[in-house]
């Protein structure tokens, strides 16, 4: 049994999490519930922030908040002084609402809209991702429009592709992200960036893919950047003073996957940033990161109480639990791998092996196949690890389940950050044949 952070087995034989008992949170909260470890999550973040302070190195980390937004996780990311990421105006509109400083918010995302932009302009954000031509024109109109100008970084693809799964790799040329590095369009979007007077060009972007669990793919990146970065300084006199390698950071799902710690990650990509800066003579760029599933991955647990059970003989045995791709449609997504424990009593004796099913009416509604488990019973406790990126950010309403609560757990407290929906919730928008609605 692997437990992560704060994680341990009290004194009545439960699963504890933050100091708080599991079958307390269960009691109080009921099931499906997202409990989140807030010790781990700080620990992460300033794993990675202290590591550039101690090396002396100028840094913005920033939380990638598509893996999970709220308002009190953003509340929290500005208490331990990072920068945060948005893809799109509800992030924006999440991290506004949580008072979270605007100069610290850098704007991503492959199609912008242009409400999406006048709202960033307008809130005078920290910076935005350019990702195509397009949104270079677009961004030039907005603020022209505005009689404003706008700090950004060109998001450019450098041909590296991270060993990863397939659905999630972004840095490779194929890919709908980003100026090739390779082909000319980055050159083209520097200069266009370069000639504007309503752009603010800091440097680049990058971002490889995820789950990666070395730093080959973030040296061999910065190469080729550095590479591009000598020849635009000589045809253009452009010296980036950003460069932001992404995230992608892995975490451990299973006993299979091997992460590094985020002050190796750190200290590798400063030691080959330095290093290609005095290869060609340059300063050395403002280091930018953007940690999200590393920061909140393993610190997510999920509750469900165990349901039905069929046992079909000398086949498998399932065991369905009351959610299932409805608040983690990762398996069903891209065959995401997870570990679980009967939470109310993780230390009685493994007996059989069972497959874990969702309620939801799809056959590929399965959250684990084959985990070693005590005989369950109906109303016992599943505790799943390692849900705590993607699992609520994609959350959904399919059969019209509710989205399960969020609940904060920190030195003995167990805090609520996010409601159950009802079923008031699920048909609050919804609008009878008879109703006539005026735009």
């Amino acid at each position: 049994m692997f437990l992560h952070g704060t994680s341990r087995i009290n004194k009545n034989g439960h699963l504890e999490i933050g100091g708080v008992d599991t079958v307390e949170i269960v009691e109080q909260f009921g099931t499906p519930v997202y409990v989140y470890d807030i010790a781990l999550i700080r620990e992460r973040a300033r794993g990675f922030k202290e590591t550039f302070d101690r090396l002396g190195i100028n840094a913005q980390v920033a939380y990638a908040s598509k893996a999970f937004s709220t308002v009190a996780m953003v509340q929290l990311v500005d208490q331990e002084g990072l920068s945060l990421d948005v893809v799109s105006g509800g992030e924006l509109y999440t991290a506004l609402a949580a008072d979270f400083p605007v100069e610290r918010i850098h704007f991503h995302g492959n199609n912008k809209s242009l409400e999406e932009l006048e709202m960033a302009i307008e809130h005078q954000i920290g910076c935005i991702v350019v990702d195509n031509f397009y949104e270079l024109e677009l961004l030039t109109s907005v603020c022209e429009m505005k009689q404003a100008k706008a700090k950004i970084l060109l998001r450019v693809t450098p041909g590296i592709e991270a060993h990863t799964h397939d659905y999630i790799l972004t840095g490779q040329e194929d890919s709908k992200f980003g100026f090739d590095l390779q082909n000319g369009q980055a050159a083209s979007a520097v200069k266009m960036a370069l000639e504007s007077n309503h752009l603010d060009l800091l440097g680049l972007h990058c971002h490889i893919g995820s789950q990666i669990f070395d730093t080959t793919g973030f040296i061999l990146a910065a190469r080729k950047i550095f590479t591009k970065l000598n020849e635009w300084k000589n045809e253009f006199g452009f010296e980036s003073t950003v460069l932001n390698l992404g995230g992608g950071f892995g975490i451990r799902y299973t006993k299979e996957d091997d992460p590094i710690a985020p002050s190796q990650y750190v200290e590798e990509i400063i030691k080959e940033v330095k290093a290609q800066a005095n290869a060609f003579s340059m300063t050395v760029p403002e280091i930018w990161i953007e940690p999200g599933r590393s920061l909140v991955g393993d610190a997510g647990t999920t509750l469900y109480k165990i349901g039905s059970r069929k046992d079909v003989p000398n086949v498998r045995k399932y065991l369905a639990v009351d959610g299932g791709m409805s608040d983690n449609i990762r398996p069903a997504l891209y065959e995401a791998k997870y570990e679980a424990i009967l939470a109310n009593r993780p230390l009685d004796e493994v007996e059989e092996t069972v497959s874990i099913a969702g309620k939801c009416c799809e056959s590929g509604d399965m959250l684990i196949w084959d985990l070693p488990l005590p005989k369950a019973e109906n109303n016992d406790i599943l505790a799943v690890f390692c849900t705590g990126a993607y699992g609520y950010s994609m959350a959904n309403n399919y059969n019209r389940i509710p989205r399960p609560p969020v609940v904060f757990v920190e030195n003995g407290l167990a805090h609520l950050v996010v409601r159950r929906e009802t079923f008031e919730d699920i048909v609050r928008f919804d609008l009878s044949l008879s109703q006539k609605v005026n735009n």
